[in-house]
């Protein structure tokens, strides 16, 4: 049985690492948009990204001062066993952020909608978010923290219900349009990973689209044939806009396209797009019953 104290401890070290770590596939995905990109002021953004990177390893700050969202993706084993059962991972994930937070590795960003009044925790209805699936390795508990900046999320998100007649141009003008919106002015500090997500109902079709920028490595292929074939195109088009790093003038405002689909109604045609920014925060904790908690940058997933 995993412990609620290894569990607390696991969220509190994979949000610390995620605000303090780029992960290594993104570090190498803005790395090598620095060989290319040519505009000057484009390329100063990407070499202050990538010093900022450098000094919040070195103990010298966080990667990022906008420390957004509290975001949790846990996936569960079918032999994992939790001290006081799966509610503790929501309990826990309250002490962890609430840690995180008065240690300064999040800034308190989160507050109610209506009163705009400031906990100053983090902590909320809702917050700290945590998506649970039951899948992956039988013995093992997979936590990644994602506190996600609130201009990916805010200025990032777009969802749309087209017509099943739009097809395959529609979605491609949607999701054009979505990148323009969301990178000019840099609004989503750019460059950015985009999630989109095609079919299902509305929020899993958000949900798609969320975990596509989020989780997915930079680098990685579509394991399906014609969706990767979108992705291409669409990363493509989105590099012809004539936006650059934090929306200067370049060629990459864009570092990934990923695209997951779900099964829809035959009247339907949803599509989403959900944008995660430049330094992709995210870092896993892999916990198995009677060892150390394994904590990595390195990402596997592919599928929704």
């Amino acid at each position: 049985m995993i412990s609620r104290n290894q569990i607390e401890t696991s969220m509190f070290e994979s949000l610390r690492l995620a605000a303090t770590r780029m992960p290594p596939d993104i570090r190498e995905a803005l790395e090598e948009v620095l060989e290319k990109e040519s505009d000057p002021l484009s390329r100063r953004h990407l070499e202050v990204t990538l010093e900022n990177a450098r000094l919040a390893s070195e103990g010298r700050g966080l990667v990022c001062g906008d420390t957004g969202f509290p975001l949790f993706f846990i996936s569960v084993g079918a032999a994992v066993q939790i001290e006081g059962g799966y509610h503790t991972l929501w309990e826990a994930a309250r002490s962890a952020t609430r840690q995180a937070t008065e240690e300064d590795y999040l800034r308190p960003t989160m507050v109610d909608p209506l009163t705009r009044k400031n906990p100053g925790t983090n902590i909320g209805d809702g917050m700290p978010r945590l998506q649970l699936r039951f899948d992956g390795p039988p013995d093992l508990l997979d936590i990644t923290a994602a506190p996600k900046g609130g201009g990916s999320e805010i200025f990032g998100t777009f969802y749309r219900m087209l017509f099943p007649s739009d097809g395959t141009a529609g979605i491609f003008k949607f999701v054009i349009d979505s990148i323009r919106e969301g990178c000019y002015a840099g609004k989503i500090c750019p460059p950015a990973i985009i999630g989109v997500g095609i079919g299902g109902t509305a929020d899993l079709c958000m949900s798609m689209a969320k975990r596509a920028a989020v989780l997915r490595p930079v680098g990685t292929r579509n394991p399906d044939g014609e969706l990767r074939a979108i992705e291409e195109k669409l990363l493509q088009a989105s590099r012809a806009l004539g936006i650059g790093p934090m929306g200067s003038r370049g060629s990459y405002a864009v570092l990934a396209v990923h695209v997951q689909r779900a099964a829809t109604h035959t009247a339907a045609l949803p599509v989403a797009v959900n944008a995660q920014c430049s330094i992709g925060r995210r870092w896993r904790a892999l916990i198995r019953e009677g060892k150390n908690t394994e904590y990595t940058g390195e990402f596997i997933e592919a599928t929704v």
